[in-house]
C-alpha cells in the first residue's frame, strides 16, 4: 500500500573548505535562504522547515503555487529571496514583508512521489524523478536548482565575482539519508560568512552601539568580535527588542577577558568588559567579514540578519 507523506529531518551537508573535482560529484549553488520540506499529504500542502516549524503563515504564495503536487509526496528545498540583481539576499528574506522582493523555493531533492519512499535510490534517480513528475507541473515562484555544468575551478571564479554564498557538491550515487550529516553532500563557503551566537552588547543613548558575538567549542562560549556594523536605526531598534530580555549579569564567553585589545582592536579586555552588557545566549545572527585575524578575532565583521532556523549550540567555527 502507498505510504502517507510525513516529515522527514532533513538530510544535512558537511562543511569543507575544498570540494571534490570529481565526476561522481555534481555541483549546485549554496543558497543564502531557509531550507525546507513541502510535503503534500491529504490533499493538502505543508511547508516545514528544517526544524519541524510551521512555514505555511509566513509563505502563504509558496505554499499556494505548490499547490499541484501529487498527493503523499516529500520534495527538499529552500526558500530564497532574489535582490534586484537575482542575487540571493537572507537579508532580504528576513525583511520580506517590507522589503516586497520576491520570494522563491528551489526544489533539489525528491524523498517520496505518491506514498513511495525514493530515499534510497541514487541522488541521479531522484533527480531524474522529480524533472519528469514534479517540475513540469510548477509555476513561479517554483524553481529548480540546477546542476552546475562548468569545472570546479571555473565555477568558483565565477561564485567568488558574483558575491554569491558558495556552493555543494553532492555525490551523484548518494542516497538520502535524513538527519545524517555523512559526507555524501557536502558545502563550501566562497565568501566569507557564518552563524555567530550573540553574546552581549555595548550600550548608547538610544539602543546598543556594537554586538559582541563568537561561537561554540564544545559547551564554551568562544569570543569572536564586536560588531557595530549592518545595522539601520530601524533594524537596531528591532533587534535591541529582542535583545533586551535577555540581558543577565554573567559573562558566557568562556575566554574573557582577553589580555590585550590586539591587532586590530577586536581583543576584549577586563577594561572593555566593563562596558558590556550581557545576554543569555540564544539567539543566532548571520555575519560576514574580511577574516579571521592571527588573533583568532573577526576583521571587519558586518551583521546581516537573525537566523531563527539555527540552535546556538550548533554553531561551531566554520573556518
Amino acid at each position: 500500500m502507498p505510504g502517507v507523506a510525513k516529515f522527514v529531518e532533513p538530510m544535512l551537508l558537511l562543511r569543507t573548505e575544498k570540494l571534490p573535482e570529481s565526476a561522481d560529484f555534481q555541483y549546485e549553488l549554496k543558497f543564502d535562504g531557509y531550507r525546507a520540506l513541502a510535503i503534500k499529504s491529504g490533499g493538502k500542502v505543508h511547508l516545514r522547515s528544517r526544524n519541524d516549524k510551521d512555514f505555511n503563515a509566513r509563505y502563504p504564495a509558496i505554499v499556494k503555487a505548490l499547490a499541484p503536487l501529487q498527493d503523499e509526496t516529500v520534495i527538499d528545498g529552500e526558500v530564497v529571496a532574489l535582490g534586484p540583481a537575482g542575487k540571493p539576499s537572507f537579508n532580504l528574506l528576513q525583511n520580506h514583508g517590507s522589503s516586497g522582493v520576491p520570494l522563491h523555493f528551489f526544489i533539489f531533492d525528491l524523498l517520496m512521489l505518491k506514498g513511495k519512499d525514493v530515499m534510497n535510490k541514487s541522488l541521479t534517480e531522484r533527480r531524474e524523478l522529480l524533472e519528469k513528475h514534479i517540475f513540469p507541473k510548477m509555476q513561479e515562484p517554483i524553481r529548480y536548482s540546477a546542476v552546475l555544468e562548468a569545472g570546479l575551478k571555473d565555477l568558483i571564479q565565477s561564485v567568488k565575482a558574483q558575491g554569491l554564498e558558495g556552493l555543494v557538491a553532492k555525490r551523484r550515487d548518494s542516497k538520502y539519508e535524513p538527519g545524517m550529516r555523512s559526507g555524501a553532500w557536502l558545502k563550501m563557503r566562497v565568501n566569507q560568512g557564518q552563524e555567530l551566537v550573540i553574546g552581549g552588547y555595548t550600550p548608547s543613548p538610544k539602543n546598543f552601539d556594537a554586538l559582541v558575538i563568537g561561537y561554540y567549542d564544545g559547551s564554551n562560549l568562544i569570543y569572536a568580535a564586536r560588531t557595530r556594523n549592518g545595522f539601520t536605526p530601524a533594524s537596531r531598534a528591532e533587534l535591541f527588542k529582542k535583545i533586551k530580555p535577555l540581558e543577565i549579569k554573567e559573562c558566557p564567553f568562556a575566554n574573557l577577558p582577553e589580555k590585550k585589545a590586539g591587532r586590530w582592536g577586536a581583543g576584549l579586555t577586563a577594561a572593555k568588559m566593563a562596558e558590556c552588557l550581557w545576554l543569555k545566549p540564544v539567539l543566532v545572527g548571520q555575519f560576514e567579514f574580511v577574516e579571521w585575524t592571527s588573533d583568532q578575532h573577526l576583521r571587519h565583521s558586518r551583521f546581516v540578519a537573525l537566523r531563527d532556523d539555527k540552535k546556538a549550540g550548533a554553531v561551531k567555527r566554520e573556518r
